[in-house]
């Protein structure tokens, strides 16, 4: 087997992708340093620009038609400091100052359900084994809606509906409820296939761009409605799948 030769000339456009996830990194580990510096606000921006970059690698590199070993574990690594250590070490600086035992095991299983559902992806992708997941679904809510999902306390209390942060063990216990979320063999609706009509191009760039004035003037009432609205999404995907088993059947 021939070893690529390290004297060959490469385009810079083919480290495009590999940029982008180097990015996604300093985005995640920046958001800790935040965190624990009080600027929460800034770590869970960084948190969700790391989600933007997450959806912007893989398709740089499949469009372009550059993938490669190194990339992808190089994303596969970006994934779980990304949106399974960051998220959970932003609230554990935000929350669990006075209660760090338990706030350290919500931490350590959450981490831990990333991980595994990070590695399960992995394999079936890799090894293009058969999973049981529908046409057009996932199994178990992905790392990056995971992420933005475990963060909703912290939405909340920016727009002063403090609810969880004073209630460490109820947060605790909804931290580790979204690691099993990431687990578990509940189907969730892939928004990768989804499609549009092209005269309805003009309505999805009016209602983007609408999407990013409301990110800016209202950053968290809108996070917080992604999550509502994910949630959603899961019921709606639950209920999808099984009425399309019991008709098929």
């Amino acid at each position: 087997m021939s070893q690529p030769n390290p004297d060959r000339e490469l385009p810079i456009l083919s480290l495009l992708p590999n940029l982008v996830t180097i990015g996604a990194i300093c985005a995640g580990l920046t958001a800790i340093r935040f965190a624990y510096q009080g600027s929460f606000d800034i770590s869970v921006m960084l948190i969700f620009l790391a989600c933007i970059l997450d959806g912007i690698d893989g398709r740089l590199a499949r469009k372009l038609n550059i993938s490669s070993e190194l990339g992808a574990e190089l994303d596969s690594l970006a994934d779980f400091l990304n949106f399974g250590v960051a998220p959970a070490m932003v609230i554990y600086a935000w929350a669990f100052q006075d209660y760090k035992s338990a706030g350290w095991l919500a931490v350590l299983f959450y981490a831990i359900c990333c991980v595994l559902r990070l590695a399960r992806f992995n394999v079936a992708s890799r090894a293009e084994v058969e999973t049981d997941a529908p046409e057009g679904f996932f199994i178990g809510v992905p790392a990056p809606a995971g992420a933005l999902l475990v963060l909703l306390p912290m939405f909340l209390t920016f727009i002063e509906f403090d609810m969880l942060q004073s209630h460490p063990l109820i947060l605790a216990l909804y931290m580790a409820a979204i690691g099993v979320l990431m687990i578990s063999r509940i189907p969730t609706y892939s928004f990768k296939n989804l499609t549009v009509y092209r005269s309805n191009t003009k309505f999805v760039l009016i209602g983007f761009a609408l999407l990013i004035g409301l990110l800016i003037s209202y950053p968290w009432a809108t996070l917080l409605a992604f999550d509502i609205g994910y949630f959603c999404v899961l019921i709606w995907s639950v209920y999808k799948v099984r009425k399309d088993t019991k008709s098929g059947g």
